[in-house]
């Protein structure tokens, strides 16, 4: 057996087991040995089962080739808010602890009839909802966080532990991991995989997210889940020729200097390989956009967590008790003057996105902080979220500090394939030209 097999990516995976290369035993085997070694220092796992892992595996490959689906063998991570009915779903609160309801969400059905392997489940901050980090440490440097709330599903794929993993995003929760751990992340246009069987902190925001090391895995993903757009697939795309704009979005001022450095060479790189990169501005009428997404969080949040706070308020944080109690006083009136703006601004967003072949902007404020306490800054993500747009976080850059630092690369609503396709050429550029490599 191949020692290395925990590094391929699933396409490679998938190729070898369908060969009949490499049992998924094997491969099972390579990545469970991988996590051993590993999982002292960045602790992704809120729950994993080894002996398990390896009967699923061996159920796979009893499996005749002829009735194998389109992901079998692969591994994914699944973030600890998604129900699994052979393992438990415990939200990282002492509400549910070895709560193990015996029922799969809709996106563990999709994945295990395809054939996929399910890992494990990885660690995220309370009910995804708050910004206290779990125990999850960044695979680059332990001393930093990996981001949250899908903090070991991010860790987990950084550091080969797995080639897939699924996140929740409510705010910048599946693309802030992707930038701090150095990987591709997508956050898909809102409910274009089904959020069924998940904890819902927003019905309005809530979106399921994907994490893998290449996009055509993320490819993968999107055939397995059915994001299709309405216009064919996107063929032979090339960065020479293709038109692109930055747009640093009114939360600009908090950027730091590797973001900052990250958005100028990512300008030069284009150039320099035929694009064509302008900058961009949001109308001014959408400065307000951060503050509408969280009154819509903070109005969503007395919903989502009344049930806890009902049969045990005195176990869940004071966030989500400030949600239930209302402790910011937002009026019923407030609340839907933020729907009705978010809503009417989602047009005019799309209109400005659909002029280029993708957005680019920031990620991430900066490389990861210091500390696991903290999950680090969504806020450069959240309007995205609000609007429904599909966005992938693209790896290749640096901080100052030789952190990954990633950018996203935005497109209208339900231009998840296209966007897909111009990011495998964009990330090319950047993973080559960017300045940062993987270490571990």
């Amino acid at each position: 057996m191949r020692a290395d097999l925990y590094r391929l990516t699933a396409t490679e995976i998938l190729t070898k087991v369908q060969d009949g290369e490499v049992s998924v035993e094997d491969y099972a085997s390579s990545l469970l040995k991988r996590i051993e070694a590993r999982d002292d220092a960045v602790q992704a796992w809120a729950y994993l089962d080894p002996a398990y892992v390896i009967e699923q595996a061996k159920a796979l490959d009893a499996i005749p080739k002829s009735e194998r689906g389109p992901l079998h063998g692969v591994a994914v991570a699944v973030k600890d808010v998604i129900f699994t009915k052979d393992m438990p779903t415990q939200f990282n609160s002492p509400v549910y602890t070895d709560h193990a309801p015996k029922v799969d969400a809709g996106s563990i059905m999709v994945l295990r009839q395809a054939g996929a392997l399910i890992l494990g489940k990885t660690t995220t901050t309370e009910f995804a909802a708050t910004t206290i980090g779990p125990k999850t440490r960044n695979p680059h440097d332990p001393k930093r966080t990996p981001g949250g709330s899908s903090s070991g599903s991010g860790a987990a794929v950084g550091d080969f532990q797995a080639p897939i993993g699924l996140g929740t995003q409510t705010g910048g929760s599946t693309i802030r991991p992707g930038s701090y751990n150095g990987i591709y992340a997508l956050k898909p246009t809102w409910n274009a995989i089904t959020r069924e069987g998940q904890k819902i902190y927003s019905l309005i925001l809530d979106t399921l997210g994907l994490y893998a090391r290449s996009v055509e895995d993320l490819e993968l993903l999107a055939d397995t889940f059915m994001i299709y757009d309405d216009a064919p697939a996107l063929q032979n795309f090339s960065v020479k020729g293709a038109k692109f704009a930055t747009l640093k979005t009114m939360v600009w001022p908090s950027v730091g200097p590797g973001t900052s450095a990250a958005i100028d060479k990512a300008t030069t790189l284009l150039r320099e390989n035929g694009a064509e990169v302008e900058e961009i501005t949001l109308p001014d009428h959408l400065d307000d956009l951060p503050a509408w997404h969280a009154v819509v969080l903070a109005s969503e949040g007395r919903t989502a967590f009344l049930p806890e706070y009902a049969v045990a308020k005195d176990k869940i944080s004071p966030q989500l008790v400030g949600h239930v109690e209302n402790s910011d006083r937002i009026s019923r009136k407030a609340q839907v003057e933020a729907f009705d703006k978010i809503s009417a601004a989602r047009p005019v967003v799309d209109e400005i996105l659909s002029k280029y072949d993708a957005v680019i902007t920031p990620s991430v404020p900066d490389e990861a902080p210091l500390g696991i306490e903290k999950t680090g800054s969504a806020a450069f993500c959240l309007i995205w979220t609000a609007l429904h747009t599909p966005v992938v976080n693209v790896p290749g850059f640096k901080g100052e500090n030789g952190m990954p630092i990633g950018l996203s690369l935005v497109a209208p609503r339900y231009h998840d394939r296209r966007l897909l396709a111009v990011s495998k050429k964009v990330g090319e550029v950047f993973e080559k030209e960017g300045g940062w490599t993987r270490s571990i």
